[in-house]
């Protein structure tokens, strides 16, 4: 009889229907959205983990697609946020309104409630705004006029933003940034990528004409499955090694928080992925720019560094695994 309480171990068969999941959503959103292959595994393996995915590049280059494109894939309630400065946090997660029929106030949801939600150009919203966010990400529930409210399962938000454009804009704060496991930059598509977007655009609009692939059911088993995937001990220590390398950089104000462990539920589900129920450290160095970078604040001496370096570094000189 197994233990109460004991880990159930993740089994061939499980991996296995993971890793078709996995697949199959990666074929059919690279169907509309003209990235790297590496973007869209990136984006996979966010969805395996349970995380926030912020996409952060330039105009044009198909970040919103890209959102689009995994939303369609997956057969689950999407709903879209486009911010913008006079956007309320009740516009985003909801409020009480009064029923005079009833005589009581009844809570009307807000576009939060849905299971992947797009917040285009989060940046235009108004720190307010932003924050009504934070408990939304961080522990998939709402309080409202002291009422709390679960979220659907499975939850995902798909941020966009532009990173060059200051007018109009509110930088987000380092607790917000916080909050995203993977930030993607998509770059622009190479000769042949871009000819493809500019047939696609010509036939009108290929996210539309995508089909789901995978159910809720799929995605909740493909999450359980991903928190399953054994970690060793020193695996563990080799992480909290790397977060502590980026906090003793002298180029940083800020290094990795404590947050930052998601790294290993990201290396977790990289390993699924692969087809393997246990995690090794390449899974971990894989994902080490896409989940860190973006979350160490440089000093305002270190203009010439970026966040990628610091990881690059941290990566190099923590002990060999």
């Amino acid at each position: 009889m197994e233990r109460a309480g004991a880990e159930r171990r993740l089994t061939d068969p499980e991996v296995a229907a993971a890793r078709e999941m996995a697949r199959r959503v990666a074929t059919n959103v690279s169907q509309a959205a003209e990235v790297r292959a590496a973007v869209i595994e990136h984006l996979v393996i966010a969805v395996l983990a349970g995380g926030h995915v912020l996409i952060e590049d330039l105009p044009g280059v198909g970040k919103t697609t890209l959102a689009r494109a995994l939303a369609r894939s997956l057969d689950l309630e999407f709903a879209r946020i486009q911010c913008t400065a006079d956007l309320l946090p009740a516009d985003v997660v909801g409020t009480n309104i009064f029923n005079q029929r009833e005589s009581r106030f009844e809570f009307r949801p807000g576009p939060i409630f849905a299971n992947v939600v797009l917040v285009d150009e989060i940046n235009r919203a108004s720190p307010k705004t932003q924050s009504g966010l934070l408990e939304c990400m961080q522990e998939r529930r709402v309080t409202v006029d002291v009422h709390t409210h679960e979220l659907a399962r499975p939850f995902l938000v798909l941020a966009t933003q532009n990173p060059i454009e200051y007018e109009g804009t509110y930088p987000l704060p380092e607790a917000q940034v916080d909050r995203f496991m993977v930030r993607l930059s998509l770059g622009y598509p190479d000769a042949a990528g871009e000819a493809a977007m500019l047939a696609a655009h010509e036939t009108g609009d290929r996210v539309a004409s995508l089909e789901p692939v995978a159910s809720a059911a799929d995605v909740l088993s493909a999450q359980d499955a991903a928190t399953r995937v054994r970690a060793s001990e020193a695996l563990r220590h080799y992480v909290v090694s790397l977060l502590a390398r980026t906090r003793e950089d002298h180029r940083v104000e800020l290094g990795a928080s404590p947050r930052a462990g998601l790294l290993l539920r990201a290396a977790k589900a990289r390993a699924l992925l692969a087809g393997r129920d246990h995690a090794l450290p390449d899974d971990v160095q894989q994902m080490l720019v896409p989940v860190l970078a973006h979350r160490i604040v440089l000093a305002p001496e270190s203009f010439d560094a970026t966040g990628a370096q610091v990881v690059a570094d941290a990566l190099a000189s923590a002990p060999a695994l």
